[in-house]
């Protein structure tokens, strides 16, 4: 072979030089996706990655170059869907290829059926003009519009349906001979919001605060935005949370549901109250995010319309519908329907729930270990996992400072990675495994295990963010205990009191629940999450009206005047989540790496660096230890900067006031230096170095 023929390779390799391994590396890593060089145990799966990647990327120039960009594909209620307003009346479209025949009708033609006929494009867009009329308004704001679709079923019967429009910005119920009836409303206000406050920026330490606005309220009745603004707001600010996830915010006709049965997807739920009070509550908080999740379902008169057909579009479990998100306008709605909440409403953030349903054509009913074959095997749902990519690729290139979350059970490798390095593009994961853990350890202590307890705690995908949370709203449902119940059960309806002796099953409760959640804040992800009230022990469980509690709304509430009562013990629950929350908003610690140092199975000890603080944890129901030894990294003077013990948060003040600890030159725990600490038994204490 002629010398000019060579490769570099091979001229390199004549001079004996060991560059051309080099070169191998470095051309191979070329090929490999950001995700699989950062975790070379996804090297196999790396074609799998990069095929998803590429498939994304297709997508997306797809959308571009048929639409002029990903915004406007994913702003189609500004002008291609739903009711549209010029200057000469009011357009309104929606998509219904299905449908043989579809009609508007409303309060704005005395609910002529027929006077409104909708033509069909070959796109099976349908569309109508309504002129203004002389008063110069097409369709009053405030006024009830329905579309009527005639389709033949699958008999061949022709009806004739109405139906809630799809884009619909505004839903209300009321009662008719005993029958709960939806209408859409047209909402075109005359006076359009005008927003007060600029959008914050991201939190330096994301403490999310989890509500349900209809339950806020200490009465037994649904609540609304105006009061949520009103009384919770400060609350939550004054707590040290940073961030509000409302729950149940689109419009669901089943309110027991929790709101994850969405019925309309661009309406907020009208029992809080109007579009307008939800942007005032909006504007007054530091960061919202909504759940993001059938009044889709037969809309044209088909089972496939927005949804797969047959048993792939139905959730057995569940008893929901599954979108097809291989369809071009399903994709449009639901992008439209993210950009829709932050551009309209404010939102700075997302959780999308059953995101494990999404991703698995079997939707999570896996009964092995979730592992690497199974993450980039033929059991993912791929046109999920390309919408999801969309998604989070669009929200995160338009704004830039938003957050979205991930509810996955399965761990899927690359979940929470940008969509450039070969990921899914989420910020954070839930991490769902924490409050199993919780609920099955509220029995006796004695029995815990250190190791697992670490384990469980720490076991997360390296650079890839958690939301920590020691337990679900879910678990408190009917039939459910919130921790604190778990742990103290009756004894809180009579003991409680400070003016009686403090009841061992209490005392035992309390000091378990501090410190399962300073733990799990400390040591559990890059994010903390609280469901509201349960920071404070909230006892008891949440039963929403229904027939079978006589539609009682007594457990759909949070029962704030035991907090506010001076007297209960419940105040000393909610102290130390303040102060927690108030160390970690002063020393920003969650997205720093945490170092174990103890986990010792006989004194139940935990040991930790985070941050800039020395973490302790004895949780032997009756062993102090004083003179205790425990490696530290830094060498000088240690102060106590939080104790659970202290009699602030209902503790026995072991701990004198004010007593620091200094290290000596002496390894220990494979640590350089180490300190002699106490230790109160079902305690916690986080030491800080002094500066010099």
């Amino acid at each position: 072979m002629d010398v000019e023929k060579k490769s570099n390779a091979q001229q390199l390799a004549s001079t004996g030089a060991n560059v051309p391994e080099k070169m191998e590396t470095e051309t191979k890593k070329k090929d490999l996706m950001k995700l699989v060089v950062d975790d070379p145990w996804l090297e196999p799966h790396n074609d799998k990655i990069k095929w998803r990647y590429e498939r994304f990327e297709a997508l997306k120039n797809e959308i571009e170059k048929v639409e002029g960009s990903l915004d406007a594909f994913s702003s189609a209620y500004q002008d291609k869907f739903g009711f549209i307003k010029r200057p000469d009346g009011v357009t309104y479209r929606e998509w219904a290829p299905g449908a043989a025949e579809v009609t508007l009708t409303g309060d704005f033609n005395g609910w002529n059926r027929d006077t409104h006929k909708m033509q069909k494009d070959e796109h099976g867009v349908w569309s109508v003009f309504v002129p203004n009329a002389p008063d110069g308004i097409a369709i009053p704001h405030g006024s009830k519009v329905k579309a009527v679709v005639g389709y033949r079923d699958q008999h061949g019967q022709y009806k004739r349906e109405d139906r809630i429009p799809v884009w619909a910005k505004r839903v209300v119920e009321h009662f008719h001979d005993g029958q709960r009836i939806f209408d859409a409303v047209h909402w075109d206000p005359p006076q359009q919001y005008q927003w007060k406050n600029k959008a914050p920026s991201k939190p330096a330490s994301l403490h999310i605060y989890e509500t349900h606005v209809g339950m806020s309220s200490r009465e037994p009745r649904v609540s609304s935005y105006a009061e949520f603004r009103q009384h919770l707001l400060p609350y939550i600010k004054e707590t040290g949370y940073t961030a509000i996830q409302l729950m149940a915010v689109m419009e669901h006709s089943y309110y027991p549901s929790f709101g994850y049965q969405v019925t309309n997807f661009f309406a907020v739920s009208s029992r809080f109250g109007t579009p307008e009070e939800l942007k005032e509550l909006s504007t007054s908080t530091s960061h919202a995010s909504p759940n993001v999740g059938d009044g889709l379902n037969n809309w044209d008169g088909t089972e496939y319309h927005y949804f797969h057909s047959g048993g792939k579009g139905n959730h057995s479990g569940w008893g929901t519908r599954l979108f097809d998100y291989g369809k071009w306008e399903v994709l449009r709605f639901l992008m439209s329907n993210l950009k829709w909440f932050v551009d309209e409403y404010k939102f700075d953030g997302f959780r999308f729930d059953g995101v494990t349903s999404m991703l698995y054509v079997h939707h999570g009913n896996y009964t092995s270990n979730w592992d690497y074959d199974t993450y980039f095997g033929g059991d993912v749902d791929e046109d999920s996992v390309r919408y999801l990519q969309l998604a989070n690729y669009m929200l995160h290139k338009n704004y830039p400072g938003i957050v979205t979350i991930a509810e996955d059970v399965s761990g899927m490798a690359g979940l929470c990675r940008p969509v450039e390095d070969g990921g899914v593009g989420f910020d954070y994961r839930l991490g769902m495994g924490l409050p199993d853990m919780w609920a099955k350890m509220c029995t006796e202590d004695e029995d815990w295990s250190m190791q697992g307890i670490v384990w469980d705690l720490t076991n997360r995908r390296w650079n890839e963010a958690t939301v920590a949370y020691c337990e679900s709203h879910d678990q408190s449902l009917q039939g459910g205990k919130t921790i604190a119940f778990r742990l103290m059960d009756k004894e809180m309806y009579w003991h409680m009191s400070t003016l009686q002796p403090l009841h061992m099953t209490i005392d035992r409760g309390i000091a378990l629940h501090k410190m399962i959640r300073l733990i799990t804040l400390a040591l559990g992800g890059e994010a903390y999450l609280a469901f509201m009230g349960n920071e404070w022990g909230h006892p008891e469980w949440v039963d929403f009206p229904r027939p079978g509690n006589n539609n009682s709304y007594d457990k759909c509430r949070r029962r704030w005047d035991l907090l506010e009562d001076k007297l209960l013990r419940y105040q000393h629950m909610y102290n130390l989540d303040k102060a927690m929350l108030r160390l970690a908003n002063d020393h920003p610690f969650l997205n720093t790496r945490e170092y174990v140092i103890v986990k010792h199975e006989d004194n139940k000890l935990i040991t930790f660096e985070r941050g800039e603080f020395y973490w302790i944890f004895n949780f032997h129901p009756t062993k102090s230890f004083p003179d205790y030894r425990v490696g530290v990294t830094q060498p000088g003077k240690y102060e106590i900067m939080l104790d659970t013990d202290a009699a602030e948060y209902g503790g026995h003040s072991r701990m004198q006031a004010g007593v620091s600890f200094f290290t000596e030159p002496k390894a220990w725990d494979d640590r350089p230096n180490s300190m002699l600490i106490y230790a109160p038994c079902r305690a916690a204490l986080v030491l800080k170095r002094a500066q010099e």
